[in-house]
């Protein structure tokens, strides 16, 4: 993804100029990642470890854990480090990476809602034909297909967006990397 364009690094929009009130940021969007690992991480290694949760809900839900665990995990440690350290910056190469896993992810997660809606709707709607419509085989299927899309949607739209020349500047009006900002 080559860009002609001589930026390097990007600045993003600080929450507050105030120093107490960028370690008050620090503080809480800490509190609030760790609540949010602790959760997934528990609905992860129940689902794991539980034999009897080994259905295809659960299948999906435990799919659904680790899209919200990634997408949670991509944006708040590099604003909470920012928050921290005083700083606005990101690498041109981060903030691609930070585009692309955001698009991966939550196209992933949309995608994998779907397939769940369907699991509901055919435990719901055709209880008797639910063991032949949505096996095993069926819910890896369409949940490696919400990954499959997720990542090939976040691709072209991240080789979209870097392979035009950006001309507006350096700096964003955003606490984190996103295509219309960077446009």
């Amino acid at each position: 993804m080559s860009n002609s364009s001589s930026i390097t690094q990007f600045l993003l929009l600080p929450f507050t100029d105030t120093r107490e009130l960028q370690l008050l940021h620090f503080w809480l969007f800490l509190g609030i990642y760790l609540a949010a690992l602790l959760g997934n991480g528990l609905i992860i290694t129940t689902i794991a470890w539980d034999q009897h949760l080994h259905t295809p809900m659960y299948f999906f839900l435990l799919n659904l854990a680790l899209l919200d665990l990634g997408s949670i995990s991509i944006t708040v440690p590099k604003s909470m480090a920012n928050s921290l350290w005083d700083s606005r910056v990101i690498s041109y190469a981060g903030c691609a990476a930070q585009v692309f896993f955001v698009f991966f992810l939550l196209a992933a997660e949309f995608y994998l809602l779907t397939s769940m809606s369907y699991d509901r709707y055919v435990a719901i709607c055709k209880p008797l034909h639910y063991g032949t419509l949505l096996g095993s085989r069926a819910c890896v299927h369409m949940a490696a297909a919400a990954w499959a899309t997720g990542f090939l949607t976040a691709l072209l739209h991240t080789a979209n967006t870097f392979s035009l020349p950006l001309c507006k500047g350096n700096a964003l009006g955003q606490f984190f990397c996103e295509i219309p900002q960077i446009l």
